[in-house]
C-alpha cells in the first residue's frame, strides 16, 4: 500500500513516474524519465486534478485508494487534454461511474472526441466560474495555448495552491522526494528549458498572456504535470521568471554554434569561430554538431543563449539535411531576439549564405558579422573572417551583458 504524499492540508500527490519511455512525444530524448502528475483533493468533496498514462493506471488506482478508501471520487478536474494526462479518464469513469468531469468548451469536445464521453457526468466551467469542495474552493483559470487550446489552470485560493496543467513543468522523475524541497532541484533546470523550448516554445504570447492574467494571485504552491511541486518561495519565483524570460525569447549572453559537416571542413570553420570567441573573454559556449545532438538539446540552448551561429555545406543544392530540420523548428518556434551569423561551405555551388541570411531575415534577427563561406578549402582570407565573426559576436554578447548588469545594479 503506498504512503499518501502530502502537500499541504487537504492536497495529496497521486502521479507516478515514467523510466521506461525513450522518447516524449515520440520525439524527445527521455535521458531521465518523466513524471505524469496527478493530485487528490480530499474534502467534504474529493476531487482528482488530471490524470496520468494509461501504461499506469493501476498504480494511479493503488494511490488513490491508499487516500480514499472506499469514498468515491466526485470531481476530476481536466486542466489538459493530452493522453499523458487524460489517457486513464475512460478507466476512471469505469470505477467511478458516477464522477463528474469539469472542463471548459474546448475540453468538453476533445472528451467527447477522444473518448466519446458526453452526457449528465460532464460539467462545463467559465473562465473564473468557482466551485466549492467544503473547505476548499476551486477557481478555474482558462490558460488557451499553453500549450494546447483547451489549458486552463486550476486555483484553490485557501490553499493558495495553483494546479498548472503543463506550465512549469520539466523533464525527469520524481526520485523518492515529490516537493522541491525535498530534491536537488538543479537538475530540472536544463530539463525544465529543454521541456519549455520543444514542448511550449512556439507559444510565447499565451504564456505572457496567462503570466499576466495570474500577476495578482498569491501562489505558495504550483503543482505542475510534470516534475517537481514547487513549494519554496525562491523556486516559484525562479520557474516563474524563468517562464517570463523564455515566453519573451530573452535569454542570456551567450553562444550556440550548430553545424553540419560532410568531411569535417565546416567543423573546422566552427572550432576557429569557438575559439576566436573565446579569446575575447566569451565563456558561455555550446558547440553541436546537427548530426550528433539532438535536436530537443540544440533548441535548448537556442532558448539559453542570445547569441546563434549556424553553420552548413551545401548540400544537393540546399542546406545540410539536419540543418535544414533545425532552420525550421526554429523558425516554428517564432525565435526572437538572437544576434546571428553565418558560415558554410562548398565545392563548385554555394547555397548556404543565401538561405541562412533568408532564414536570419524572416526572423529578424541582428546579423553581426557577414557570413563566411568557404570554396573546396580553408584559405588564410577564410580564417581570418571566421576569427572576425567570432571576434563581433563576442564584443556584442559581452557588450549586451555590461548593459544588462548595468540595469540590474541601478534596479537595486
Amino acid at each position: 500500500m503506498y504512503k499518501p504524499i502530502q502537500i499541504t492540508k487537504d492536497i495529496f500527490y497521486v502521479g507516478v513516474n515514467d523510466r521506461t519511455k525513450h522518447l516524449f512525444e515520440n520525439l524527445w530524448p527521455l535521458p531521465k524519465g518523466v513524471s505524469y502528475n496527478s493530485y487528490l483533493i480530499a474534502d467534504e468533496k474529493i476531487a482528482l486534478i488530471d490524470t496520468v498514462d494509461l501504461c499506469y493506471a493501476d498504480v494511479f488506482f493503488q494511490k488513490i485508494a491508499s487516500l480514499t478508501g472506499i469514498r468515491p471520487i466526485d470531481y476530476l478536474i481536466v486542466n489538459h487534454m493530452e493522453p499523458d494526462h487524460s489517457g486513464s479518464i475512460a478507466w476512471l469513469i469505469s470505477k467511478f461511474p458516477n464522477i463528474r468531469i469539469i472542463g471548459n468548451k474546448r475540453t468538453l469536445e476533445m472528451l467527447k472526441g477522444f473518448y466519446g464521453i458526453d452526457g449528465d457526468n460532464v460539467l462545463l466551467i467559465q473562465d473564473m466560474e468557482e466551485l466549492s469542495l467544503g473547505n476548499c474552493t476551486l477557481r478555474f483559470y482558462l490558460t488557451p495555448m499553453v500549450h494546447w487550446p483547451e489549458t486552463m489552470m486550476t486555483y484553490v485560493p485557501e490553499r493558495k495552491t495553483l494546479f498548472s496543467g503543463d506550465a512549469f513543468g520539466t523533464f525527469g522523475t520524481l526520485d523518492g522526494g515529490v516537493l522541491d524541497r525535498q530534491l536537488l532541484t538543479e537538475q530540472y533546470r536544463d530539463e525544465m528549458i529543454r521541456y519549455y523550448s520543444n514542448i511550449v516554445g512556439k507559444f510565447g504570447s499565451p504564456v505572457q498572456t496567462a503570466l499576466k492574467k495570474l500577476s495578482d494571485v498569491e501562489i505558495d504552491a504550483i503543482c505542475s504535470t510534470h516534475g517537481p511541486v514547487w513549494t519554496q518561495k525562491k523556486d516559484i519565483e525562479e520557474v516563474v521568471s524563468l517562464y517570463d524570460r523564455l515566453s519573451r525569447y530573452e535569454a542570456e549572453p551567450g553562444l550556440v554554434i550548430a553545424y553540419g559537416s560532410m568531411y569535417g571542413h565546416t567543423e573546422q570553420l566552427a572550432e576557429i569561430i569557438a575559439t576566436s570567441a573565446a579569446e575575447q573573454g566569451l565563456r558561455k559556449i555550446a558547440i553541436h554538431n546537427v548530426s550528433k545532438s539532438h535536436e530537443s538539446e540544440i533548441l535548448r540552448d537556442v532558448f539559453t543563449y542570445s547569441g546563434l551561429i549556424i553553420g552548413s555545406p551545401t548540400y544537393n543544392n540546399k542546406l545540410y539535411p539536419a540543418v535544414e530540420n533545425l532552420i525550421s523548428a526554429l523558425q516554428s518556434r517564432s525565435l526572437k531576439n538572437r544576434f546571428f551569423g553565418c558560415f558554410g561551405s562548398f565545392t563548385w555551388s554555394d547555397a548556404t549564405a543565401k538561405q541562412l541570411l533568408s532564414f536570419a531575415e524572416s526572423s529578424d534577427f541582428e546579423l553581426v558579422a557577414d557570413p563566411v563561406v568557404m570554396k573546396q578549402a580553408m584559405l588564410q582570407d577564410v580564417v581570418e573572417r571566421a576569427r572576425n565573426m567570432g571576434q563581433a559576436m563576442a564584443r556584442r554578447l559581452l557588450s549586451r551583458a555590461e548593459v544588462v548588469t548595468d540595469i540590474t545594479e541601478n534596479c537595486h
